[in-house]
């Protein structure tokens, strides 16, 4: 014999969730909105880098440097370069006791960016053993959709190596937003000598294996020998 039905408003209300199950979901909820905060902050809106600033000591040995360079073309010792106001001498151009050899650490390199430039708040170089690596922030027009008026983030590896008495230069690679580019969209050129590559073509990487002596680029440095 069967039971009779409940009488009308009596039916079982259907269980609602349990209480653990409300405070996963509560739990859930924030993590996925700190994280989606958190990806827009680092990579839909980055913030700019802070540009390198050199103590007293770091920026005399830079100057003396950035001097030197700028003395190569006039055949004056380092030390007396033109004042400001004081005119230019005519003198027969001589490259005895030129150096060519250009060396940078990491530090002078970013600061460098930094003069009379917003580079240093776009861009930030890491040396370090056989790799330049760079951080790039990109702002992308307004009119452009999706992105339009945000700021990409682009990370790169270049390696910078010199054997058999020549340079060789490959892409490590391209990240765009944290996300590794396929090599298909960098043209194949992912892990390719550029120099081996493109050097018997003429143009710059020609001009550019024929003119470096040497090349080295180790932790926190980089050093250029140029040919004569």
């Amino acid at each position: 014999m069967s039971q009779a039905p409940p009488p009308v408003g009596t039916q079982p209300k259907p269980a609602g969730p349990a209480w653990p199950q409300v405070m996963v979901i509560v739990v859930v909820t924030v993590f996925l909105t700190l994280g989606a905060l958190w990806l827009a902050k680092t990579y839909i809106v980055p913030s700019e880098f802070t540009p390198v600033t050199l103590n007293p000591q770091e920026t005399r040995v830079l100057e003396a440097k950035i001097e030197r360079l700028e003395q190569a073309g006039t055949g004056r010792p380092a030390g007396r370069g033109r004042q400001p106001g004081v005119a230019l001498t005519p003198e027969p151009y001589d490259e005895t006791g030129m150096s060519r050899v250009i060396a940078f650490n990491e530090r002078e390199l970013n600061a460098l960016l930094a003069r009379n430039t917003n580079l240093a708040q776009r861009v930030a170089l890491d040396l370090s053993d056989k790799l330049i690596s760079a951080k790039i922030l990109i702002p992308v027009d307004e009119d452009m959709p999706v992105l339009g008026g945000r700021i990409l983030r682009i990370r790169t590896g270049v390696s910078f190596d010199f054997v058999d008495g020549r340079p060789v230069v490959k892409l490590k690679g391209v990240s765009l937003m944290g996300v590794p580019l396929p090599n298909a969209w960098l043209g194949g050129l992912k892990n390719v000598d550029l120099v081996a590559e493109f050097g018997d073509q003429g143009g710059f990487w020609q001009a550019f294996a024929a003119g470096v002596a040497d090349l080295r680029v180790e932790e926190g440095r980089l050093q250029v020998e140029l040919r004569e």
